[in-house]
């Protein structure tokens, strides 16, 4: 293998720092290309296996693509480590990934075909790169990521902000070229505690963390100032929604996972480029955290052999090697169109390692959402109860306050980046000192009383579900804005290991009241007005067993997951003030609440 560094021009002269590794023959070969804001001479932290744990460097993954007769090119994105030109996230990658991939094809080693690979942000280098259709992309790995409609998920969801962002451009400024090159800049980043400055949430631009380097404070605030739907959200690089039928014809492997943010984004670039005809696509949804492809504990909880990616693909190398090898040089390929990974079927003891056995299995289908699926409608009944019967007449509402300064602490679920804030993850829903805004006495979020619960009696028989995941609430609210929450959880009944059961959160969402009825013209809430709502919760699989309960808990807030509504209807990221509202759900016949789960035949 050799290898050489070439500072490739892009077509406003700004030169991007770009590895080449070539196998040590003569003649054109097709290529490999990743393009990470993470440092093209770092070790990968995804890139391991369930064999070997120790993150793989780019150069010796290189070499297992190399050896297979491919070159690998591995490009630091704009404004990052080794590249020239100013960082401005995520908007600048559809054009220098088309630059990148027509130099590649000019090059005398190149046979003009190029394959691409990349987890995160490297995904959404992707497919900002496939939306422009480039000659020679020839297939596609987008690995959790490729913003399918960033204002539903990955920057905002239905109107909330996911703070990740926030903690991911302090992290990443710290590690920026200018932070680097001056030695001020760095310390004064260093100096500052991003645990005290979330819990003085929110910020104002010049008055941040990130006041120190204003380049990464200015896009911040963008996404964060930018609410209502519009030119700025359809920009590209950040929606590929709006380009499934002009997208490059190639086939595409979407990976995610349900502990993942971009379990949504996965799912819809996979039907809507399936339904608009560009290429073979492949889905594949596990039971991970954010790139953890190759774990089968998760957070609290362990998912069983089968949960890791390498049981039936025997590594991610491998497994993308072999996508290649099938669509670059014919070589054979058995995989089905979706591989699903249901969680449960354990025997919710604690295991030797100390993690609730939830368990899990793998299933094969043809498409998304899965056939035979039945999406039947769990009412919420004004005593607590959760059943597919619809409630009666004159139900009893349930009404709670909600504090913005008392949020209801985010404990696991699906995101990325809020370390050492948050944990993604599977976890008993109870507060504890690890919890950021945990209180004492640390009891669990149903006890509280802004967490309206509604279960379902112990089950009888189990209940199979793998799909998407809605919730359509009725509510009300004194207040001219707020948000309403619900998360989806598996109640493991009381044992010997666990004699308070366990409250395993399976899947959420979020929505802003303003956007209820369009996303991209808010109203303020009229107090006392009733309003249909919709929440899009990520999409999840799981089999709840006999003895089992299944759970709803509805509230106003999920932080530090997402910026916790003032409730003053003050313009997004611009609050400063907050007040105490009065939200209510209603769960009678005429307002029928309800949870829509995709429940498996048979």
């Amino acid at each position: 293998m050799t290898g050489r560094t070439e500072m490739v021009a892009m077509r406003d002269g700004a030169r991007l720092a770009t590895d080449i590794f070539r196998p040590d023959t003569t003649g054109p070969v097709p290529a490999v290309l990743e393009r990470t804001p993470y440092g093209r001479q770092l070790p990968s932290r995804s890139e391991i296996t369930a064999a070997d744990r120790a993150p793989a460097a780019r150069a010796d993954l290189a070499r297992r693509f190399v050896d297979a007769g491919y070159a690998v090119i591995v490009q630091d994105t704009r404004g990052r480590y080794g590249s020239e030109g100013r960082f401005e996230k995520y908007l600048a990658d559809g054009a220098d990934g088309f630059d990148t991939l027509a130099w590649i094809a000019a090059q005398p080693w190149s046979d003009g075909r190029v394959a691409t690979m990349g987890l995160s942000y490297a995904a959404h280098t992707q497919a900002a790169l496939g939306c422009l259709a480039p000659p020679g992309l020839a297939a596609q790995v987008l690995d959790c990521g490729g913003f399918a409609d960033p204002w539903e998920s990955g920057i905002r969801q239905s109107g909330a902000f996911e703070l990740k962002q926030a903690s991911w451009a302090f992290r990443n400024a710290l590690a920026s070229p200018e932070a680097a090159a001056d030695p001020v800049l760095r310390a004064a980043l260093e100096a500052e505690d991003i645990r005290a400055w979330f819990a003085r949430l929110p910020w104002r631009a010049g008055h941040s963390p990130l006041r120190h380097h204003p380049d990464y404070e200015s896009y911040l605030f963008a996404q964060w100032t930018h609410g209502a739907d519009g030119p700025f959200w359809h920009q590209l690089g950040i929606r590929t929604a709006d380009w499934y039928d002009r997208y490059a014809p190639c086939p595409v492997v979407h990976l995610s996972s349900w502990y993942d943010p971009y379990a949504l984004t996965a799912t819809r670039n996979f039907t809507g480029l399936r339904r608009a005809g560009r290429g073979r696509q492949f889905l594949i949804l596990g039971p991970w955290t954010h790139g953890d492809r190759s774990d089968r504990v998760v957070g609290e909880v362990d998912f069983g052999p089968a949960a890791p990616l390498d049981s039936w693909a025997g590594d991610w190398p491998r497994y993308r090697l072999g996508f290649f090898d099938h669509v670059l040089r014919g070589a054979a390929w058995s995989e089905p169109p979706v591989r699903v990974f249901v969680m449960g079927g354990g025997s919710g003891r604690r295991t030797p390692g100390g993690h609730l056995d939830h368990g899990g299995e793998w299933l094969a289908a043809e498409d998304w959402p899965l056939p035979g699926t039945v999406f039947t409608r769990y009412h919420l009944h004004g005593g607590g109860g959760l059943d597919p019967a619809p409630p009666g007449l004159g139900a009893a509402p349930v009404t709670f306050d909600f504090d913005p300064a008392h949020p209801v602490p985010t404990i696991g679920g699906a995101f990325s980046s809020l370390e050492p804030l948050a944990t993604a993850g599977a976890f008993d829903q109870v507060e504890s000192p690890r919890i950021f805004g945990g209180t004492p006495p640390f009891l669990p979020l149903a006890s509280r009383s802004d967490v309206a619960v509604f279960q379902t009696a112990p089950l009888a028989r189990p209940v199979r579900i793998a799909g998407p995941v809605t919730a359509e609430f009725f509510v009300a609210s004194d207040a001219p804005d707020t948000d309403f929450t619900a998360k989806l959880i598996d109640v493991h009944p009381a044992s010997a290991d666990y004699p308070h059961g366990f409250a395993l959160n399976l899947t959420d969402g979020i929505l802003r009241l303003r956007y209820a009825e369009d996303r991209a013209r808010p109203r303020l809430n009229v107090p006392g007005e009733t309003r249909r709502v919709r929440i899009t919760l990520f999409p999840t699989a799981n089999l709840f067993l006999p003895g089992h309960r299944i759970r709803l808990d509805v509230s106003s807030s999920n932080f530090p997951k997402f910026d916790v509504n003032p409730n003053t209807g003050e313009p997004e990221g611009a609050a400063r003030r907050r007040r105490i509202a009065a939200n209510t759900v209603f769960a009678d016949a005429a307002r029928p609440s309800a949870i829509i789960l995709p429940v498996l035949a048979g």
